[in-house]
């Protein structure tokens, strides 16, 4: 069987914050606000694998107002669900992501990101598709408010 799964997660861009993506951290005079470490990419496509098998949202396993999840490293949350998939016997055919950002240019980071969500899942990196758009100068994204993420993956249990 194939199961398809989408998500989206956005957080608010802040000065004084580190800015991880897809469990890299990189040099930015902003990062991103969360109760966890915020990684919009990892929480983009760990939930994105909790729907592909209706398991729920990340809030369900990582509540925002809990004191085990404050700081919470993103990296730990997409193994933890993807070993959820991994013991109802699916595992990841492809994943395919959207990053949404006006200023954090993507483009120079893209295989790393790429390749850093390769490896937390034990993929082949042809597996891991990263793009990046603008909003155009429009909404919370295009003001450099926010930075976005969707995602989207195939699961199967051939």
């Amino acid at each position: 069987m194939i199961r398809i799964g989408h998500a989206w997660d956005t957080h608010k861009l802040q000065e004084g914050r580190k800015l991880f993506l897809g469990g890299k951290e990189f040099k930015s005079n902003v990062g991103l606000l969360g109760h966890s470490d915020a990684d919009v990419v990892l929480h983009a496509v760990a939930e994105s694998l909790l729907g592909a098998l209706a398991l729920g949202d990340l809030g369900k396993f990582y509540p925002d107002n809990s004191d085990k999840t404050l700081n919470m490293d993103s990296k730990i949350i997409l193994v933890e669900c993807y070993q959820r998939i991994l013991d109802l016997g699916y595992k990841i055919n492809n994943i395919d992501l959207t990053i949404y950002a006006e200023f954090v240019k993507i483009s120079p980071i893209r295989e790393e990101i790429r390749q850093s969500i390769a490896d937390l899942l034990k993929i082949n990196l042809d597996q891991v598709s990263v793009k990046a758009t603008t909003w155009e100068k429009m909404g919370f994204v295009g003001r450099g408010e926010a930075m976005a993420c969707e995602a989207v993956c195939l699961v199967s249990n051939d």
